[in-house]
């Protein structure tokens, strides 16, 4: 008898535990915050201890070794395959790109600025759109992050369109024109530190950096959200404002991009 209640007791917990595992699944797929905690905090944690790697480099070597070098279309397929089977990251991800690409078309930059570049990504799917003899100006703060997306851009063969620039944006902003000879930009995507996004765009404007008609795109508006710079740009005349409701990258948590175009 006692041997009866103790086996049931047992599968009692069981059961326990597989619905509290279900649950998390589930709220994983559903709440941004669970989500980032478990890949981003836990899951990565864990699997850098194990392989002695980080996620990022392992991102790296599956493109390696599974896209077509100088193909920028199969070095984004491989990226995408790898961040939504295996493990996520903080890409544009493809249903955000999809709205990335269409902006980058419709502005047909001949300079453009991403602030933060991750792994390459959003720099190689930009890169792959622009005209001839038209430049990308990448920045990433995170060396190994840096170091990354320079053999990722290299490999995609988009690295004569990419300049990649390794510091802080509050630092690499004023020196654009002097340094790197931007005149003005006429598209800047902003998917970087999301505290940033205000004080940045603020700092485009102090240094001059935009023009009447420049495009600003923000990703992650909101997941993580990104409120100041919302009400920052949807309360300035200056700026003429698009939301574009869509999904995290790779999940199907709410998210946003917004488009703000410079009157001038």
């Amino acid at each position: 008898m006692e041997m009866l209640e103790c086996s049931s007791g047992l599968l009692f917990i069981v059961f326990l535990l597989l619905f509290i595992l279900l649950l998390f699944v589930v709220l994983i797929r559903k709440n941004g915050t669970a989500a980032l905690i478990w890949n981003e905090i836990i899951r990565e944690k864990i699997t850098n201890f194990i392989m002695n790697q980080s996620k990022e480099q392992r991102i790296l070597n599956f493109v390696l070794q599974n896209a077509v070098r100088g193909d920028p279309s199969s070095v984004l397929d491989t990226i995408d395959k790898y961040c939504s089977q295996k493990e996520w990251a903080m890409n544009v991800g493809n249903e955000k790109g999809l709205i990335l690409d269409k902006t980058v078309e419709e502005v047909n930059p001949s300079v453009a600025l991403e602030l933060g570049t991750y792994c390459g990504y959003s720099a190689v799917r930009i890169a792959r759109l622009l005209k001839a003899g038209a430049r990308l100006l990448t920045v990433e703060f995170n060396p190994e992050f840096a170091a990354v997306a320079k053999q990722m851009i290299e490999f995609a063969g988009v690295q004569d369109k990419v300049e990649l620039l390794e510091g802080p944006s509050e630092e690499i902003i004023p020196q654009l024109k002097k340094k790197y000879e931007v005149d003005t930009l006429d598209f800047v995507f902003l998917d970087h530190w999301k505290e940033r996004y205000t004080p940045d765009t603020i700092l485009l404007l102090e240094c001059n950096l935009l023009r009447k008609g420049s495009v600003l795109l923000a990703d992650n508006i909101i997941f993580p959200g990104a409120p100041e710079f919302l009400k920052y740009v949807r309360n300035n005349p200056r700026f003429q404002c698009t939301n574009y409701p869509s999904h995290l990258e790779y999940m199907k948590v709410e998210d946003s991009m917004e488009k703000a175009v410079f009157l001038g």
